[in-house]
């Protein structure tokens, strides 16, 4: 008679086992490297019988665990004080326990919640240590068991590997360290499951991952980790993916795997991926860059308990731990100048959660202090004198206002479409929120005039500060006529401040920034014109206004007199004007119309000798045929011309061009506005595409604008300039106008 496991019945006597007959059973446990005892049969049958009632106990709960441990570990203790050779009672008592658990190695079976406590249990008896059992007992039974158990993770048999790496993780993951064993029966184990990663079985891959992570750290065992780093990427399945990078060590060689699995196609995986970020990582050994990223990808994160655990890491550990809560001291580990739209996601999380809760005795009127050093207020007549801000701080209060703004807007709409308690109870939240923005925003809007201008005249360095403190504008008041006269003032300094510069080796003049954009940077002039929309609401005020100083500033290019910095700034705001203007039929009447922009400025820029006016020129040129109804023909000519002979810089600006033209009014129609027949290679079935030379100023001028973009993505005119701004090149910038064409084209 044999005892056999079943997944119903538990440990059973039986003539046969799993349909051997009882001499093959013996050669099955001789090939597994057990020897017959010399013991009587009825004590050896007794044993058995006396461990499978144990084992099978141990299935109902875990609760029974402690108790059968104890039982077992008796069983044992007896045996080997019975005996006068303890090494040979050990190995009786092994053989006898490794023969009633081995139908739980041979059984095809699956994982079912009675198998894996009595997994579990033979781990912990592994484990066990005992003072009435002796030390050594438990731990030459630990050595037999390992080696039985790496005997069986190399099996034919796949549930024989799988239930032996699986009980393997569970004794590596549960053995306290003071637990001796051999080094090298260690060596065996370790090398075991190395193979075992690559099994090709995924069950199996994830408990040797498990029994390797506890080796991990040791620098003896340094081809570990290079293993784990080398299976990663190339991991199919997803749990074993999860399982590595739980496994994974925090380290220099490890961070950036880590993170690159923020970008799993599972969301499992990612999820692990912040949890040992927040537990293993600390921010401070994090690159901005890498900080940055993280937040990133995880606050935008489609999946919702991976947004929620990056959330976790972002107010538990960085916000609560390494900076106590102090959101100011939170965005200085961001670099918000930099990193300035991830800071914004970030503060808006915690404001959406309430981890951040702006309180009286904290605002922007501290900043602004009369002239005995105390907070000012309406009824101060002194001139104010201003604490300049850091730039954590300013982007800390736009965020703070701007969110307090949108909750007065939101609750007030609530009030007034709600009735009787609901909606008093809406209004009373918007008059807090209100009443909380005022004591936050400067008192008056001489005061908040004030503050802009100390940062702007502090210098670059507090360029950041200043926009972030010209967007708090949006939020004031200018219905009053002083308040609106102060303010339109301070919008009139800012359209007529010019870029800055600087002077190279040589004395010539550079601008510093974008030279596109006013101020040279494309947030600061969008500031501007948001300020000024605001201050001069009332329609076509916007326009007037900004036609007024580009018409001041338009005279002296027209006489011939402007060097090219005027030009720069008079085209910066025609710019602004065509990007934030209602539509050009709107500047009909105004100080100059759209016919006058075109062919007195715009054109003339786009010819002028300096690079940099040329290319802010066919910009404009660009925007000003968007706000056509049909584009011009001496607008569409003279992008094609800076299209060919111009250098990359003004190259790619006009077939930027090109393309918006083109997907606003379709390639027919940018085609038509040269007024003759022109003639294109995509018109026949033929995939032969035949070279063009763009030189040619007789044969680029005959072909249509797809034709003319196409040979622009095959000529290699523009290899001899190295210099690209922005890693832009005129052929990627091509390819990406081509992929937009064929995105919203019917054919």
């Amino acid at each position: 008679e044999t005892l056999v496991y079943s997944q119903e019945r538990g440990f059973e006597k039986s003539s046969t086992f799993l349909g051997f007959s009882s001499e093959e059973i013996q050669i099955l446990f001789v090939n597994m490297g057990e020897e017959s005892e010399t013991a009587s049969v009825s004590a050896h049958r007794h044993l058995l019988q006396k461990i499978a009632k144990i084992l099978n106990e141990t299935r109902t709960s875990y609760a029974t665990h402690n108790r059968k441990l104890k039982e077992l570990a008796t069983v044992r203790s007896k045996l080997s004080s019975s005996e006068s050779d303890e090494s040979s009672s050990i190995r009786q008592f092994s053989s006898a326990f490794f023969k009633t658990l081995t139908p739980l190695f041979v059984a095809a079976q699956r994982r079912t919640a009675a198998a894996e406590r009595v997994v579990r249990f033979v781990a912990e008896f592994a484990c066990l240590r005992s003072n009435s059992d002796g030390d050594s007992d438990c731990d030459e039974f630990l050595g037999e068991f390992l080696k039985f158990l790496v005997a069986g993770s190399v099996a034919a048999n796949r549930n024989a590997r799988f239930r032996a790496c699986q009980i393997i993780s569970e004794i590596i993951l549960r053995l306290p360290d003071e637990v001796e064993v051999a080094d090298e029966l260690w060596d065996d184990v370790i090398d075991c499951m190395m193979l075992r990663v690559q099994d090709k079985a995924p069950v199996i891959r994830t408990f040797s991952v498990r029994s390797l992570s506890r080796f991990v750290n040791d620098p003896e065992n340094s081809d570990i980790l290079d293993l784990l780093l080398e299976v990663l990427p190339l991991e199919q399945n997803p749990e074993v993916r999860k399982t590595i990078v739980l496994s994974l060590p925090p380290s220099n060689a490890t961070t950036q795997a880590i993170i690159d699995c923020t970008l799993d196609v599972n969301e499992l995986v990612r999820k692990a991926a912040y949890s040992v970020l927040a537990n293993k990582v600390p921010l401070q050994s994090l690159s901005i860059k890498l900080r940055t990223t993280i937040l990133q990808r995880g606050l935008a994160d489609r999946a919702v308990n991976v947004s929620k655990e990056c959330l976790k890491l972002m107010k538990d550990q960085w916000l609560s731990n390494c900076c106590q809560g102090d959101p100011i001291e939170f965005l200085k580990y961001l670099d918000v100048e930099m990193y300035e739209s991830v800071a914004e996601s970030a503060l808006e999380v915690l404001l959406s959660e309430g981890l951040i809760m702006p309180t009286d005795d904290k605002s922007i009127q501290k900043y602004i202090l009369s002239a005995d050093g105390e907070a000012r207020d309406e009824s101060s007549c002194s001139p104010p004198s201003i604490q300049l801000m850091e730039p954590e701080v300013a982007l800390y209060w736009r965020i703070i206002c701007r969110n307090l703004h949108k909750s007065a807007q939101a609750k007030g709409s609530d009030a007034a479409t709600a009735m009787g308690a609901e909606a008093a109870v809406y209004a009373a939240e918007a008059s807090d929120a209100n009443d909380l923005l005022e004591r936050i925003l400067p008192a008056t809007v001489s005061d908040y005039v004030a503050l802009v201008k100390a940062h702007i005249e502090a210098g670059p360095n507090h360029h950041f500060a200043s926009r972030q403190l010209l967007l708090l504008g949006i939020m004031l008041d200018f219905s009053d006529a002083m308040l609106h006269k102060t303010a339109s003032s301070f919008v009139q300094e800012l359209l007529h401040s010019p870029f800055e510069q600087e002077l190279d080796e040589d004395g010539n003049s550079i601008v510093i920034g974008d030279g596109i954009n006013l101020g040279g940077d494309r947030a600061w002039a969008d500031a501007v014109s948001k300020l000024a929309k605001k201050v001069h609401a009332a329609p076509g005020e916007y326009e007037e206004i900004i036609l007024v100083v580009v018409e001041e500033l338009a005279r002296p290019c027209r006489e011939r007199t402007a060097d090219f910095l005027q030009w720069m700034h008079m085209l910066s705001l025609t710019s602004l004007l065509l990007e934030n203007g209602k539509s050009i039929h709107s500047l009909q009447g105004k100080a100059i119309d759209p016919e006058e922009i075109l062919h007195a400025l715009l054109l003339p820029g786009a010819k002028h000798t300096h690079l940099d006016v040329q290319r802010i020129a066919v910009k404009c040129l660009g925007l000003f045929g968007l706000s056509e109804k049909k584009p011009s023909e001496e607008l569409v000519r003279q992008l094609r011309v800076a299209f060919c002979r111009s250098p990359p810089p003004i190259s790619i600006m006009a077939s930027k061009a090109l393309v918006d033209l083109g997907m606003w009014h379709s390639p027919t129609e940018v085609d038509k506005a040269m007024g003759q027949d022109l003639s294109s290679q995509f018109d026949d079935e033929s995939i032969d595409f035949v070279p063009i030379d763009l030189s040619n100023a007789e044969e680029d001028l005959n072909l249509k604008m797809l034709d003319l973009l196409y040979a622009g993505l095959e000529s290699d005119d523009w290899r001899a300039y190295t210099e690209n701004r922005e890693n832009e090149s005129v052929k990627a910038t091509i390819g990406e106008g081509f992929a937009k064409l064929l995105l919203v084209g019917e054919k």
